[in-house]
C-alpha cells in the first residue's frame, strides 16, 4: 500500500486508477470536491491504460460524442503546463485511406459529418494521402481523409499527470489496495471495504476497467462488458519515419499504424476477435500481457505489409497482447447505476479509453456533482443496457464481433450478427416464415421489412438504395391506402400504480396527465435544463393506474428517471411489464373495417374518439385498444398479453383478408413517422433540445398547478429570442433518387447549419425525407426557411431541399403520439 493513509470515509470514493479513475477524479477536484479518494489495486495505470496505443482520433458518430474528445484533446494540450508532468500529447493529425469505392463513399459522408460537426477535415487523393504519410504504397489506395487536429498521447504519463492535477486539488490516491466489498444501506451506497480497512462514502465511482464488471456483481449492479485481447507489435526503426508522422489508419485492412521512437506501432481490430477472462480477470493483472498470438495477429500483419512493405524488411522490437474490455455496442458505459443510487461507472472504453478519458471524466464528475448529465450522454449512458444484457455467455459471443466495429464499414442500418436471436416476441416464426428481415432493439427481434415473393430474405448494405426499397414500398404503401399491421411488442411498457400515482406523474410530465380514465396523453419527460430526458405515451387505464408506453430501448432509463424523481415519502408503485404484453398496431384507413370484424366494441369517432383507450374483446382476446398512432393514419395500437397475442394475429390476419392487411416493418414505420414529420427520442428529441425546439409546445401545460420539471428553464425560453436559433426541421430533397440515412451535412445559402438526425424514403411524398438538427444565427423561422436555399451533403455531393417547419404530407391524417 502506498504511503497515504485509508481515511474513515470519504466524500467520493474512485476505485481505479486508470486513465479514467484519474480522469474523474481530476474533473471533481476541478468543480471544488476536494474529498476525493482513488483506490487502486496495483499501481497507476497498470490495468489496461499502460498498454493503450494512445490514438486520439476527435469524430464520432454523434455530435456529443465528437464534443466530448475535442475536450480530451484540449485538456492534454493544456495539461502538462498545469501540472509540470508531461503527457506525451502531440497533434500530429491522422490520415484515413479508402482501398474501396464504398469506403470512400463512406470518408466523404465523414468528412460531411466533420464539417457539420465543426471538426478541421480535408479530402485527399491517393498521392496526396502518400505526402502526409510517405512511407506507404497508395497503389490499391482510392482516396482518404486529413484530420489535423487528432494526435497521440502516452497513456501512462498522461494518466500520472492527471493523478497529479487531482492532488494538486486535495484528492488522495491510494495504490496497493484491493476492494473486496462494496457496502449498501436502503438503495444507496455506504461505503467501501478493503483489504486495509473499511472506508464510508457518500459516493462509489466504479473506474476498475476489466473488473469493473466483477465489481459490480459485489454490489447488484450490472456492469456489461467483457474482456477480448488486442494486439499490435512495435517495429526497429524505419527509414523516413518522423517523431511528427501522423497517425494512419487504414480501416479496408483492419489497421492502424503510428510512430515510436523511429519505428511503427501497427495493431488493429480483427473481424472476429477472441475473448479473454471467461474465467474472471486476475487480481494481480498488473502491467501483464498475454502470451503473442501470431495466428490470430495474421489477417493484420498481412494487411499491413501491404500498406508498408518495409516491415517485411525491419525487425519487430516487441509483440503486445494486452486484454481491453469491450461492449456489448461498443461505446463505453457511463453513468449512475439504475440498481444503486450514488454508485456511478465509467467503465468500458472499448479500446477508446484514451481518447475519450478527459472528456468522460469531466462528464462524469459534472453528472455526479449536479445530480443529471449536463449534456446528451445516451450513447454511452449506462441505463441503455438492462441486466439480461450482462449475461456472461451472451457477451463472450457479442464482444467477437464489437472489437471489430471499429473498424467494420459502417453501412447505413447495420445490424450486428453475433449473440442471436436473443429476446423473442410470440410472434417471431410466424413473421420469419412470411420472410421477415429482423433487426436489434434492445435485444428484441423486430422485423425491419418484409422480402417480396421470390426475394432472399436478406438485407444487402450500401450507401445508395438499399435491397428492401421496393418491399418496404409496397408495406408504406398499404398504410397509406388500406392496412398494415405491426407487430411492436418490443416497447417498453412501465406500470405505475398507488393513490399518489397522478400527483407524482404529473409533476414529472410536461403534459397534463391528470385526465379522465381512458385517456391517453402523449408527454416528455423533461429535465431540469428542459431538455428531452425521453417522450412516451401515458394510458390512464384507472383513477390510480397508469401504463406508460415508451421505445424500446427506454425500459430501464425511463423507468430509473422516474424512481429517482418520487418523492420519498410518495405512495406510488413502478412495475416494468414489457415482457407480459405484446403490442399490434392495426394502422391504415382500411383499419377500422378489420377490426370491426373481430370485436363488438363501437369503433366509431364518437364513441371511441382519438387519443382513447378501451378495454375490448378482439376474438377470444380481451386486449387494451388504445387510438394513437405513428404513421399518420387512422389506426389502433392492442396492447395484448403474451399468451394471447398469436391468437390475436391470427384473428387479425383472418379479418383483413377481404381488406388487403399485410404485415409491415420498422423501415416502413420509419419513412411513415418522417412523412409526418414526427419526432423519435434518441434522434431528434435529446436532452440538448426542448419542446419549443422540437415543435412539441403542443404537448407541454404551463398552466397545471402542480408545474412540472424543466418548468422554469422553459418559460425562460420562450422569452429568449435565442432560443430558436437551434431547432428541429423537416427536409424533402428535390431529387427523388437521391438517398438519405442520417448524419448528413445541412446547408443554407452554402454554409453548414446542422446535420440530418433521422432519414428514411418518403414513398408518398415520392423523395427522401429527414428531420434536421439547425444551429442558425438568427431565429430558425418561417422567413428563415423561406429565404433560404437548403441543400443535404450527400458524400460530398450537394443535394437541393426543401425545408419545413410543418410536414407538406396531409396536415388532416391523425395527430401523432409524438
Amino acid at each position: 500500500m502506498s504511503t497515504s493513509k485509508l481515511p474513515d470515509r470519504a466524500q467520493y470514493v474512485i476505485i481505479g486508477g486508470g486513465i479514467v479513475g484519474c480522469s474523474v477524479a481530476y474533473h471533481l477536484t476541478k468543480l471544488g470536491c476536494s474529498d476525493v479518494v482513488v483506490l487502486e489495486q496495483g499501481q497507476l495505470s497498470c490495468g489496461t491504460t499502460w498498454h493503450a496505443a494512445g490514438l486520439v482520433g476527435q469524430l464520432r458518430s454523434q455530435p456529443a460524442m465528437t464534443n466530448l474528445i475535442r475536450y480530451s484533446t484540449q485538456l492534454y494540450s493544456e495539461l502538462e503546463a498545469e501540472t509540470g508532468l508531461a503527457t506525451g500529447w502531440m497533434q500530429c493529425g491522422s490520415v484515413t485511406v479508402a482501398r474501396t469505392d464504398d469506403r470512400m463513399t463512406m470518408l466523404l459522408r465523414t468528412a460531411a459529418a466533420a464539417r457539420a460537426q465543426g471538426v478541421e477535415v480535408e479530402v485527399l487523393n491517393a498521392q496526396q494521402a502518400k505526402e502526409k504519410w510517405p512511407v506507404m504504397q497508395v497503389d490499391d489506395i482510392k482516396g482518404g481523409l486529413w484530420m489535423p487536429g487528432d494526435g497521440k498521447a502516452n497513456p501512462t504519463d498522461l494518466t500520472q499527470s492527471l493523478a497529479k492535477g487531482a492532488r494538486m486539488g486535495g484528492a488522495k490516491v491510494i495504490e496497493g489496495i484491493k476492494v473486496t466489498d462494496i457496502t449498501s444501506d436502503c438503495g444507496r451506497v455506504t461505503g467501501v471495504q478493503t483489504d486495509h480497512g473499511y472506508i464510508e462514502a457518500e459516493v462509489v465511482v466504479n473506474c476498475a476497467g476489466q473488473w469493473a464488471r466483477k465489481l459490480g456483481l459485489m454490489c447488484g449492479v450490472n456492469v456489461p462488458l467483457h474482456s477480448a485481447e488486442h494486439m499490435y507489435i512495435v517495429t526497429e526503426q524505419i527509414e523516413g519515419v518522423r517523431p511528427d508522422l501522423p497517425v494512419l489508419r487504414d480501416p479496408d485492412g483492419y489497421i492502424y499504424f503510428k510512430e515510436e521512437t523511429g519505428g511503427l506501432v501497427m495493431g488493429g481490430f480483427e473481424p472476429e476477435a477472441k475473448p479473454w477472462g471467461m474465467n474472471g480477470i486476475p487480481d494481480k493483472f498488473e502491467f501483464s500481457l498475454l502470451p503473442d498470438d501470431w495466428e490470430q495477429f495474421e489477417i493484420l500483419l498481412e494487411n499491413a505489409l501491404i500498406r508498408v512493405p518495409e516491415l517485411g524488411e525491419v525487425g519487430v522490437r516487441k509483440f503486445y497482447n494486452g486484454p481491453e474490455s469491450f461492449t456489448p455496442d461498443n461505446n463505453y458505459l457511463l453513468g449512475e447505476a439504475p440498481e444503486l443510487k450514488n454508485f456511478f461507472v465509467g467503465a468500458g472504453f472499448n479500446s477508446m479509453g484514451i481518447a475519450s478519458a478527459g472528456g468522460a471524466g469531466r462528464a462524469l464528475a459534472e453528472w455526479i456533482v449536479q445530480g443529471e448529465p449536463t449534456s446528451d450522454l445516451f450513447a454511452v449512458d449506462i441505463r441503455r443496457f438492462a441486466g439480461f444484457n450482462n449475461n456472461p455467455t451472451w457477451l463472450h459471443d457479442r464482444v467477437k464481433e464489437t472489437l471489430g466495429l471499429h473498424y467494420a464499414m459502417p453501412w447505413p442500418n447495420r445490424e450486428l450478427d453475433t449473440a442471436r436471436p436473443f429476446r423473442r416476441s410470440p410472434l417471431y416464426d410466424r413473421l420469419a416464415a412470411k420472410n421477415a428481415v429482423f433487426g436489434s432493439k434492445m435485444g428484441w427481434e423486430r422485423a425491419n421489412w418484409f422480402a417480396l415473393d421470390g426475394q432472399k430474405p436478406e438485407t444487402v448494405y450500401s450507401f445508395a438504395r438499399q435491397n428492401w426499397h421496393d418491399a418496404v414500398a409496397r408495406e408504406h404503401k398499404a398504410v397509406r391506402e388500406g392496412v398494415a399491421i405491426f407487430d411492436q411488442s418490443s416497447f417498453a411498457k412501465l406500470l405505475v400504480q398507488g393513490r399518489d400515482a397522478c400527483a407524482e406523474l404529473n409533476r414529472i410530465c410536461a403534459a397534463n396527465i391528470d385526465v379522465d380514465v381512458g385517456t391517453t396523453v402523449y408527454t416528455g419527460l423533461l429535465d431540469a435544463r428542459g431538455g428531452y430526458e425521453s417522450d412516451l405515451t401515458v394510458l390512464r387505464l384507472k383513477r390510480d393506474e397508469f401504463l406508460l408506453i415508451t421505445g424500446s430501448a427506454q425500459a430501464v432509463r425511463d423507468a430509473d428517471w422516474l424512481r429517482k424523481n418520487f418523492a420519498e415519502d410518495a405512495h406510488v408503485f413502478l412495475t416494468d411489464v414489457t415482457s407480459a404484453w405484446s403490442v399490434l398496431a392495426v394502422m391504415g384507413p382500411k383499419s377500422r373495417d378489420v377490426l370491426r370484424k373481430v370485436t363488438k366494441c363501437d369503433l366509431t369517432n364518437e364513441a371511441f374518439p382519438f387519443g382513447t383507450v378501451q378495454e375490448i374483446d378482439l376474438g377470444y382476446s380481451t386486449v387494451w385498444a388504445n387510438r394513437m398512432t405513428y404513421v399518420g393514419e387512422l389506426g389502433w395500437e392492442l396492447i395484448v398479453p403474451v399468451e394471447f397475442a398469436v391468437g390475436a394475429y391470427e384473428d387479425l390476419m383472418e379479418a383483413g383478408q377481404e381488406f388487403g392487411i399485410t404485415d409491415a416493418g420498422y423501415y416502413a414505420l420509419d419513412g411513415l413517422r418522417l412523412e409526418k414529420g414526427f419526432r423519435a427520442w434518441g434522434r431528434e428529441l435529446t436532452p440538448d433540445i426542448t419542446p419549443i425546439q422540437a415543435g412539441l409546445s403542443f404537448a407541454v401545460d404551463f398552466k397545471k398547478p402542480c408545474g412540472f420539471i424543466g418548468k422554469d428553464a422553459l418559460l425562460a425560453a420562450k422569452d429568449d429570442p435565442d432560443h430558436l436559433k437551434t431547432r428541429i426541421i423537416q427536409l424533402v430533397l428535390d431529387d427523388s433518387d437521391a438517398q438519405l440515412w442520417s448524419g448528413e451535412a445541412v446547408l443554407c445559402n452554402g454554409a453548414e447549419v446542422g446535420e440530418v438526425r433521422s432519414a428514411g424514403y418518403g414513398h408518398t411524398l415520392g423523395a427522401a425525407v429527414a428531420l434536421a438538427e439547425i444551429h442558425a444565427e438568427v431565429p430558425v423561422n418561417a422567413q428563415y426557411l423561406r429565404e433560404g436555399v437548403f441543400e443535404v451533403d450527400l458524400a460530398g455531393k450537394r443535394v437541393p431541399a426543401k425545408a419545413y417547419l410543418r410536414t407538406p404530407y396531409d396536415p388532416k391524417s391523425e395527430r401523432v403520439r409524438q
